[in-house]
């Protein structure tokens, strides 16, 4: 009887002992891991809203892990940072900050054309033969027609075409802006944008354009018969165009 009772004290010391070491350690391994360092981006310059990612905006730091930010982005290899392509500020990043993924959009019609228009440049839309849609892709350079009836000399009306723009960069068609999207994201998309189309007898076609170029564009858009052709990859030289005429042609 007098051993149980000095058994019993013992377990529970030793149950204690147990627990307390238990304790001991899963608080030392919380603080190391809190002192483990890792690498995230930050702002290497201040990065307004509504700007594309570029990879010389950003630069990596080290920080110990409790600094870093739930859904900073955590650099372990070097091509990490190619995770950051194709996306958009959702609100301004300060120089320093952390870049997180709350802070950015896909690009996206969500993050709206102007973040694909250049500098100087204008994004101008016209609508294209929906089949049109399926083979231009953003990136791809193009040349805009317009046929017309022309006032001949003898006061006779002749339809004509003319090349009005040449090697246009196109900036996005329909919703396309030209974002990196998996097979399962692509499929989705098309699905959507066909089921639009259905209702639609013309594609969009995003064009960047010169001030000049934009309103004779619209001039032409009110005039004619808009017309897009499509250049081959690299092709990028401009040439004076005389128009086209059917009596021409048979001259």
């Amino acid at each position: 009887m007098e051993k149980k009772g000095v058994l019993v004290p013992m377990l529970l010391a030793m149950v204690a002992a147990l627990f307390y070491m238990w304790f001991l350690t899963s608080k030392e391994a919380a603080l190391t891991k809190s002192l483990e360092s890792g690498e995230v981006l930050v702002a290497r310059v201040d990065i307004p809203e509504r700007i594309p990612i570029k990879e010389e905006m950003l630069e990596k730091t080290a920080m110990p892990r409790k600094f870093m930010q739930q859904d900073a982005f955590e650099v372990k290899t070097p091509s990490d940072i190619k995770m950051l392509n194709n996306l958009v500020t959702r609100v301004r990043i300060p120089k320093g900050n952390q870049i997180t993924q709350s802070a950015l959009i896909s690009l996206s019609p969500e993050a709206g054309l102007s973040v694909k228009v250049p500098p100087g440049y204008r994004g101008a839309i016209i609508p294209v033969e929906s089949e049109l849609k399926q083979l231009v892709k953003p990136g791809d350079r193009v040349d805009v027609l317009v046929t017309f009836d022309a006032l001949m000399a003898d006061n006779r009306k002749e339809k004509v075409t003319a090349t009005i723009l040449q090697n246009v960069l196109v900036i996005a068609v329909g919703t396309n802006l030209g974002q990196g999207m998996t097979a399962k994201q692509v499929k989705e998309k098309t699905d959507r944008d066909d089921r639009t189309a259905a209702f639609s007898e013309k594609a969009m076609l995003s064009l960047a354009l010169n001030p000049n170029e934009a309103q004779y564009l619209a001039l032409s858009m009110k005039q004619g018969d808009i017309s897009v052709v499509v250049r081959g990859l690299g092709d990028v030289e401009m040439h004076p165009m005389e128009m086209a005429s059917f009596r021409k042609l048979f001259k």
